[in-house]
């Protein structure tokens, strides 16, 4: 029998209508009967302050880390602002990424994606979030860059539609899921 492999997905776009958090469900709806994706909102988590970090630091960061040292993996989608990624996502990653040299995502398998309504799929956004995962040591799957252009227009009724969109995305899940079985446990999950 096959263990249950658990996935933390991550939205960088807190829209009640988000791509980003429409494609992580349609992934969660397509995985094999062995493995989960449960959805983690970032809306709640306040500004990184390292004053407010440590013993007493916020509920919503408590749980954001214990979410993440639950699970095996970690995929994050996030959408492209001003050629970066989104804000609540990199002040997520910093909250994530303390106490210094303690990252909770250190070791972690993390696919990432990124999804535009122009032709460029967010590559910008895609490659700083790749050089802010490599800063806090989490294990980044290799994949080719998964960059979902002209997204509007594979959305439809809150699923990603666009067949060859999905296909690649699923494929570098299924990536995410080699590279979870292959690794070895640190606690009781991958990710703690």
């Amino acid at each position: 029998m096959t263990a249950t492999i658990n996935i933390l997905g991550l939205s960088g776009s807190l829209r009640r209508q988000s791509a980003h958090t429409a494609i992580l469900r349609t992934v969660a709806e397509r995985l094999p009967g062995h493995v989960r994706l449960t959805l983690h909102g970032l809306d709640s988590i306040p500004p990184y302050n390292e004053d407010d970090d440590g013993a007493h630091a916020p509920q919503a960061v408590i749980a954001l880390r214990a979410a993440v040292a639950a699970a095996d993996g970690v995929l994050i989608g996030s959408p492209e602002y001003n050629h970066g990624m989104s804000g609540v996502l990199k002040n997520a990653l910093d909250w994530l990424s303390r106490p210094h040299g303690k990252s909770a995502l250190l070791g972690c398998p993390v696919l990432s994606f990124t999804a535009s309504p122009a032709f460029t799929g967010g590559v910008r956004a895609h490659q700083q979030l790749n050089e802010t995962l490599r800063a806090i040591q989490a294990v980044h799957v290799v994949y080719p860059q998964i960059v979902i252009g002209n997204v509007t227009s594979k959305i439809d009724q809150g699923q990603l539609r666009d067949e060859s969109a999905r296909a690649f995305l699923l494929d570098g899940v299924g990536a995410l899921i080699t590279q979870i079985a292959n690794a070895p446990m640190r606690g009781r999950s991958r990710c703690s």
